[in-house]
């Protein structure tokens, strides 16, 4: 079982040491820096297109050029949890881990973040424009019935899995990504985001992560969750209060 998460980072960063992990410079593509990491812009890739589809960008170079059984996909200062350690880089999920939480399911994700107060589709149109999701759940709905109540979920239900983080065998992993893209550049066809903010012309990345449960719900492949684990103190009173300030007051600019 060849095992093979791509860790997305655009700038110098610590990596893990663990085989399993492949350092991945994202958006390489015209880029003077050198990270000593393999870029995202050789073989088929779409490098260029980093700064709205993120690390998506990884994600797409993973999918056309890597060979594994099982692929997922970390961030350079978040990532999986596995067993304790003396510190935080000694508790990044394991090869051997990844393996045993495989054993019951072909998909690994994040445990799933709670909005309690409104749903995901409103959480995501009071800190985005509405126009790229809504053009992206039709889009899926129009893959099959399945795709379709699972898109028309989002604006019911309050919990998803969110970061673009996961792994999966290689068959969904291959499924996933030929719908997600085959969205995504629909997506990027039909809405010009050139007016957005660059906060906004993030977009794809942002889509991606409300539509990984509507494809995994809408083919009924089951998972497994894991903790994640952040590299860097994280602030949540800081995100929670931008949170409430675009539940009640809309996103700011």
């Amino acid at each position: 079982m060849k095992i093979t998460m791509i860790v997305a980072a655009h700038k110098p960063y610590r990596m893990p040491e663990d085989p399993m992990y492949l350092p991945l410079h994202v958006g390489r593509a015209g880029k003077d820096l050198d990270l000593g990491f393999q870029g995202d812009d050789t073989g088929d890739n779409i490098s260029e297109k980093n700064p709205s589809f993120c690390e998506l960008t990884g994600l797409y170079w993973a999918w056309k050029n890597l060979d594994a059984d099982y692929i997922g996909l970390s961030h350079y200062r978040r990532y999986f949890r596995g067993h304790k350690g003396r510190d935080k880089w000694s508790c990044i999920l394991s090869g051997s881990e990844a393996r045993a939480l495989l054993r019951d399911a072909d998909v690994v994700l994040p445990k799933p973040r709670n909005y309690f107060i409104e749903t995901v589709y409103d959480q995501y149109v009071h800190a985005h424009p509405a126009a790229p999701l809504d053009l992206a759940l039709e889009l899926a709905s129009k893959t099959g019935p399945a795709y379709a109540r699972a898109a028309q979920a989002l604006k019911t239900k309050r919990k998803t899995h969110i970061y673009n983080m996961f792994l999966m065998k290689r068959e969904i992993f291959d499924g996933y990504c030929r719908w997600l893209f085959n969205i995504l550049f629909e997506v990027e066809r039909q809405v010009d985001v050139s007016g957005y903010s660059s906060y906004d012309r993030r977009v794809f990345g942002f889509l991606a992560e409300r539509l990984l449960d509507v494809y995994l719900e809408g083919s009924g492949i089951p998972y497994r969750e894991a903790p994640v684990m952040f590299m860097e103190e994280q602030n949540w009173l800081k995100k929670g209060g931008a949170f409430l300030r675009r539940k009640f007051f809309g996103k700011a600019g």
